[in-house]
């Protein structure tokens, strides 16, 4: 990884680090002292953006294992005990309301009350929690965290990995039957097998593998690899395919401007993990050509626009935070690998829009989005389903644990 040459660099840098640092404590503590469900336990399901809460908004099982994920990462960099008891008790909550104790897994979603709602199995769901435990595991030392997602890791193994054609398939009743409608959302092409769920259970296997270096996890985590090289990632265009069949056909032409960046770090810190030498190079150059086929995506304000539909030439003009996020770890990583000033300038000029555009300064958190007007997305969640303290809290986490190893 490339190391800064000047003093110039060094001060924006470490301008940049803390800037970092502070946001991360105003999202956590954000989360902290406004999403606490403190009538019937965990998290509020839905809060919008002027922090008014749906009492009795469902509670989604991705949202709790990010909040999972985002308060272990954040004592696992800065072993605040505030930070310890909000892990402890989203892991607390998961266990006594999403665990599938019959069939296994993680239910979908409950009700605010904690009773089971929608039951099917989601991959990607299963694959957060994973990723959450293993997370926990470190900052809380409990064995049983750590044996719960290896056994949820087997699980996924048993019921969804496809031993025939590789990957996993996407969806499944709650008893692990085959499922009519797979869609993690409703934008979502209704396809067997997703580039958005392998990414996360790469990321989760990745997680998984720090705690615990099981061979068979390893051989898992080369071929989620060799998915995206084989199938996944586009190499002429320099975008990722979203949608397969069972067998692999592709079923997407859509561009997702955040996926292709997101999973360019990703793709990295996988291969880096098992230590797999000739993958790292590999990942190392088709990272680079990813960012490049990334950057149309940008608009002049430093901006990450959402997607592009190639064969309608259309372009999503939509600024979303969780775009903005992978935008800018995946820039500063193009830096890291290339040493190319132009990509750290990026991940700058998108900080600085962030900072402009998506932080709401006065009720807190990071908007979801803004329109090409530049006004807010209207109707959308501060705190909901999807809107977790996750890419946001973990984009401060990455950048500033990089910062913290250049010398």
């Amino acid at each position: 990884m490339l190391q800064p040459s000047n003093a110039v660099l060094k001060d924006q840098l470490t301008a940049f680090s803390n800037e970092l640092t502070e946001e991360l404590k105003n999202i956590l503590n954000y989360w902290l002292s406004r999403t606490v469900d403190e009538v019937n336990g965990g998290f509020w399901g839905k809060i919008d953006n002027e922090n008014q809460v749906t009492a009795d908004a469902a509670k989604g099982s991705v949202l709790n294992a990010r909040i999972l994920w985002s308060f272990s990462a954040a004592y696992n960099q800065n072993p605040d005990e505030a930070y310890l008891q909000a892990a402890t008790r989203a892991y607390d909550y998961i266990k006594a309301h999403f665990v599938d104790e019959e069939f296994g897994g993680m239910y979908w979603s409950v009700d605010y009350e904690g009773n089971k709602l929608d039951t099917k199995k989601q991959v990607y769901a299963n694959a957060f929690t994973i990723y959450a435990l293993s997370e926990y595991y470190t900052a809380s030392k409990l064995e049983t965290v750590k044996e719960e997602a290896i056994g949820l890791y087997r699980l996924l193994i048993d019921k969804s990995y496809d031993w025939d054609k590789t990957g996993y398939l996407e969806a499944f009743t709650r008893d692990w039957q085959p499922l009519g409608d797979l869609r993690l959302s409703a934008k979502d092409a209704n396809e067997k097998k997703t580039m958005n769920t392998h990414l996360h259970v790469l990321e989760a296997y990745t997680n998984l593998y720090r705690i615990w270096p099981d061979d068979g996890l390893k051989q898992q985590i080369e071929t989620l690899i060799n998915n995206f090289f084989d199938h996944f990632i586009d190499a002429e265009a320099g975008h990722l395919v979203l949608f397969f069949d069972e067998d692999w056909n592709r079923r997407s032409n859509t561009v997702s401007y955040g996926h292709d960046i997101e999973a360019t770090w990703l793709l990295l810190e996988a291969a880096g993990a098992i230590n797999n030498q000739e993958m790292i190079k590999r990942v190392n150059r088709i990272c680079i050509t990813i960012a490049e086929a990334t950057m149309h995506g940008l608009d002049a304000d430093g901006g990450l626009w959402y997607e592009y539909e190639p064969a309608e030439d259309h372009l999503i003009k939509e600024k979303h935070w969780w775009v903005q996020a992978e935008a800018m770890v995946g820039f500063y990583n193009a830096w890291q690998l290339s040493g190319n000033d132009k990509y750290l300038q990026l991940a700058l000029d998108n900080w600085a829009f962030v900072k402009d555009k998506i932080l709401d300064k006065q009720n807190g958190e990071w908007f979801w989005g803004i329109r090409a007007d530049g006004s807010i997305m209207p109707g959308e969640d501060k705190a909901g389903l999807w809107k977790c303290p996750y890419h946001n809290s973990r984009a401060c986490i990455e950048i500033i644990n990089r910062i913290k190893t250049l010398k």
